[in-house]
């Protein structure tokens, strides 16, 4: 088969499908934003795409339509001259719809099937939106916001042949007529490489070395926000390392934002919640470093004893069940997307996403009784292995559904 994948940031979701169709004989290409510099092996084209100005004053609602549909008109216009100068034709299409990069490839493939991952649908109601009132109350302006976000993602699944969810929730969030089309399949985590080692170590930026055993508190994100329970976490450190003086926190994650507005100061949520409390932490014991090489946090989750995961009712990060396979004990919020993956008391513990003193108690708890949780850790490896292992479970799956849109 031919195959083309489609992901302004490629490799993306499709890291390990690329190679594994490659492997399984099929002919795979793949096309990207030419601002992508990763490396990959797989063949590659790039679309140059140059975003025209959106006037918003003008544009309102329509402007995130128009802002995606801009770039499917841009892929559109590559893949034809793709078609008329070389004659390439793919039995299937791969594509994220996020971008809305596969909004118009049925015009220039009508003949070929089309997949779009399908990672998550806005919501006015019942998600992110109005999930926290700090971040603002969800009046009717901005539920008719959240649905005018969706106009480009309703438009990819209607031309698709189906889609691709990670997560029942996530595929939840569609509405039902589009929920039917969709298939939920994990991407998959490495279990045999991601798994624990007791003897696992990590050096500090300041030299301090943390060895599995040792009394560390885990916190990772991509980015420091409250969309990911920066907030919380940050306000029931206090009590936490007053209560436990030997205990070292390790902060992952950088100082962008990757969902939601930045602080309206014009600081970075890092600082506006690091300042709230720190005149009652012991800073030398509350390391920030910030985005670090995998091998790195790797190997932090296999030396922490409690770690940390939030997020509001939004896309599940895969570093949870990154954490959950190297043995860790994860804490998470009990929000949607948490709750499927977590079941409270037996792969993990569940904390109410806004209870300050409840993540203390839990986190204070953690760290000074691990052997109270062994079992709680060693479930929680069960489930990554069972559910959600790449090589096994996600990545066969996966490749079989692909090729069951083929000729």
């Amino acid at each position: 088969m031919k195959i083309l994948l489609v992901h302004q940031n490629f490799p993306g979701q499709f890291l390990h499908l690329a190679p594994e169709l490659a492997k399984r004989g099929h002919e795979v290409l793949a096309l990207t934003d030419a601002v992508n510099k990763k490396e990959t092996n797989t063949r590659t084209l790039r679309y140059r795409h140059e975003a025209p100005t959106v006037d918003a004053t003008m544009s309102r609602l329509g402007r995130n339509y128009t802002t995606q549909s801009d770039r499917g008109v841009t892929v559109a216009r590559c893949c034809l001259r793709l078609r008329q100068e070389t004659g390439y034709v793919p039995d299937v299409i791969v594509g994220h719809s996020g971008w809305g990069e596969t909004l118009f490839l049925k015009e220039v493939w009508p003949e070929a099937k089309l997949i779009v991952y399908a990672e998550f649908y806005y919501r006015g109601r019942g998600a992110d939106v109005g999930f926290d009132s700090e971040a603002g109350d969800a009046g009717f302006d901005q539920v008719l916001i959240a649905q005018g976000r969706t106009a480009h993602l309703g438009q990819a699944m209607l031309h698709a042949d189906a889609g691709v969810s990670p997560t029942e929730w996530q595929a939840s969030t569609y509405p039902p007529a589009l929920r039917r089309m969709i298939e939920v399949i994990f991407d998959g985590v490495d279990t045999k490489a991601v798994r624990p080692d007791p003897t696992a170590t990590v050096t500090l930026p300041d030299g301090h070395v943390l060895c599995a055993g040792d009394e560390v508190l885990t916190f990772v994100n991509r980015n420091l926000e409250p969309y990911r329970g920066y907030h919380t976490f940050m306000r029931a450190l206090p009590d936490v390392m007053a209560a436990r003086p030997q205990a070292q926190v390790v902060i992952v994650g950088g100082d962008e934002v990757s969902y939601g507005p930045p602080p309206k100061d014009g600081r970075r949520w890092k600082d506006v919640y690091l300042d709230e409390v720190k005149d009652r932490l012991d800073l030398s014991r509350v390391h920030f470093i910030g985005k670090v090489p995998y091998p790195t946090f790797l190997n932090l989750l296999q030396v922490s004893r409690a770690h940390a995961y939030l997020t509001y009712p939004f896309v599940l990060s895969w570093s949870m069940v990154e954490a959950m396979s190297a043995g860790a004990l994860v804490i998470g919020s009990d929000t949607a997307p948490v709750r499927e993956v977590i079941r409270d008391g037996e792969n993990g513990l569940l904390v109410d996403f806004f209870d300050i003193a409840g993540w203390s108690r839990a986190m204070t708890h953690a760290l000074a009784e691990p052997a109270r949780y062994h079992a709680l850790r060693d479930a929680a490896r069960q489930t990554a292995v069972a559910r959600y292992d790449l090589r096994t479970v996600c990545l066969p799956r996966m490749a079989a559904y692909v090729e069951g849109f083929g000729p």
